[in-house]
């Protein structure tokens, strides 16, 4: 599998984990999402949206990649996040409507991407506004590697409440070589 069908296969995981989680969320009051479980994020609503800020950071970092990518372009009136724990949407509903919004556009995205677009250096500064210089295609491990990361916090929360996730692997998306 090529790196690029690796990216947009992890897009593709990133929705199908995302609805998942959000399906399951809509199971419980707000003052449960809300509740303060000793995360780095304090609560589920709390990580959802830190998930919600660190992609839209990183999205509008890889909308200045020299390609100018067209799926990225609304992002460039959008504010980012000042804050990596910011709490964006309070409510679930309107936390769902955004991340359902960011994950069609990354899906889009990704389609747009080319293996060459995946070896340009790409120069960004982080929060605290230190510069760094890395491969794109690395970069976009990172991103997605994130999203993951944080998703398992969220359902180790949700099980904390007794709630069972389902099936959460990678797995469930990845072809068989006779369907490749």
């Amino acid at each position: 599998m090529s790196e690029l069908s690796n990216i947009r296969l992890m897009a593709r995981y990133n929705q199908w984990m995302n609805e998942t989680l959000f399906d399951v969320c809509e199971s419980l009051p707000q003052e449960v999402l809300d509740q303060d479980q000793g995360a780095y994020f304090h609560s589920i609503s709390g990580t959802l949206n830190h998930l919600l800020a660190g992609d839209k950071i990183w999205l509008k970092r890889f909308s200045q990649h020299p390609a100018q990518f067209q799926a990225l372009q609304p992002l460039a009136s959008v504010a980012a996040p000042q804050s990596l724990n910011e709490i964006a949407f309070s409510d679930l509903e309107s936390l769902r409507i955004e991340r359902e919004l960011i994950d069609s556009l990354i899906l889009e995205w990704c389609e747009e991407l080319t293996e060459a677009d995946l070896d340009v250096p790409l120069h960004y500064a982080n929060m605290k506004g230190v510069e760094s210089v890395k491969r794109f295609g690395m970069l976009l491990q990172h991103f997605f590697n994130h999203q993951t990361h944080h998703r398992g916090q969220v359902t180790t929360l949700l099980s904390q409440q007794q709630i069972d996730v389902g099936i959460t692997d990678l797995l469930m998306l990845i072809p068989d070589i006779q369907d490749m």
